[in-house]
């Protein structure tokens, strides 16, 4: 693709801009999927829920695991993924869920032996315990700090993850193991080049694994959380964004082509997003590298598709490649869809901004999501719930 600008890390040298204004959703939502995300299969699959392992005690007791393996059926496609869930003991009756998909297998968010190991391709990193492009035992627990179990369950919620290779596998060559398999490849009706990639499956994957989840009676179907850090923050909101099943959509640190408004040019670029990860999206994304401003629409439209529902967007000071100032205003551009009015600067680094429905949040620190982030989602959830 060849160089480009240097990032912009200085609000000086942001340029003027005039954002999209919110228009109809599904006139709004089509923009996104044949410009950016691509569109969605034209078949729904047959969901097929085979229950391995059921209600076994866990977490010191204070839990219940649940793992599952769905099974999407279609004409001319089969996959599988693993599912894990937790669920609260102490819940009378079903509990909400966070659901997210996790980076290199379910195993690697808790040491527990019992927690199967995915056989799809990973991305290699001898640090999560990947040989060959597989998980192994290595890896069990190794990311366990990004997601606090304990407190999870401790305050009321169950908590759900699927691997995000399963999905579709993170890499050019390996993609199409997964649920692309279900897209064909000229979308018919669809302007060219709008088949969707990583992150247009990993969202419709999130669907899938919420069609699993109700099925299940610990889990309140009507309080599933779609929640996702980074490049799983892009995937959530445009899950969130399609799938009106999702009570509340978390998007943490999720950066350009997530939350953050691509006009500013700050951080990361259009350009650079697809030169470095040429499959997470529509091929027709490209023909915006260096043109942010003849995109037809902003993330801010992306984030008010949620609406009326409940979404949460936050950044991390330190983590300037995600713009979390671009992060915070495509919120505030997003919030008139709510009937809210935020502030012009954003809240004080970890000072929290929550409305009914819409919340905010900087934290100290860099690129991660930590206890603290779980932290404010818990209590924003609860007071959308009263857990």
């Amino acid at each position: 693709m060849g160089k480009f600008p240097p990032p912009i890390y200085s609000e000086s040298e942001v340029p003027q801009y005039v954002l999209p204004e919110l228009g109809p959703a599904e006139e709004t939502r089509a923009l996104f999927a044949d410009h950016i995300y691509g569109r969605f299969p034209l078949e729904t699959p047959r969901v097929l829920v085979e229950v391995v392992e059921k209600g076994v005690a866990a977490l010191a007791m204070l839990a219940r695991r649940w793992q599952l393996r769905v099974v999407l059926t279609g004409e001319k496609a089969r996959v599988e993924f693993g599912l894990l869930l937790y669920t609260p003991v102490a819940t009378v009756g079903a509990a909400p869920v966070f659901l997210g998909l996790n980076f290199f297998g379910n195993h690697t968010l808790n040491p527990d032996p019992a927690i199967l190991l995915p056989n799809s391709w990973c991305r290699a990193d001898e640090t999560k315990g990947v040989v060959n492009n597989r998980a192994t035992e290595a890896g069990r627990g190794c990311n366990a700090k990004r997601v606090p179990l304990e407190e999870i369950i401790a305050r009321g919620y169950g908590f759900a993850t699927v691997f995000c290779g399963d999905i579709a596998p993170d890499d050019p060559d390996h993609i199409e193991e997964g649920v692309l398999a279900f897209y064909p490849r000229e979308m018919p009706g669809a302007p060219a080049d709008s088949r969707g990639g990583a992150i247009s499956a990993w969202a419709w994957g999130l669907s899938r694994a919420m069609d699993a989840l109700v099925t299940l009676p610990d889990v309140d179907a009507d309080r599933v959380i779609a929640i996702g850090h980074s490049r799983m923050g892009k995937a959530a909101l445009w899950a969130g964004a399609c799938d009106e099943r999702f009570a509340l959509v978390i998007s943490n640190d999720s950066g350009c082509t997530g939350a953050a408004l691509s006009r500013r040019l700050y951080g990361e670029r259009i350009a650079k997003t697809n030169e470095s990860f040429p499959h997470w999206y529509a091929k027709k994304y490209r023909s915006y590298n260096e043109r942010e401003h003849e995109l037809p629409v902003d993330q801010h439209q992306l984030i008010a598709l949620i609406a009326p529902r409940a979404v949460y967007v936050a950044s991390a000071v330190e983590d300037r490649w995600a713009d979390p100032r671009g992060e915070y205003l495509g919120l505030a551009a997003a919030a008139p869809a709510w009937g809210e009015k935020l502030p012009a600067e954003s809240p004080e680094t970890d000072a929290l901004l929550h409305r009914k429905k819409i919340a905010y949040h900087a934290r100290s620190g860099g690129h991660d999501i930590t206890p603290y982030d779980w932290s404010q989602y818990m209590t924003f959830a609860d007071g959308l719930w009263r857990v």
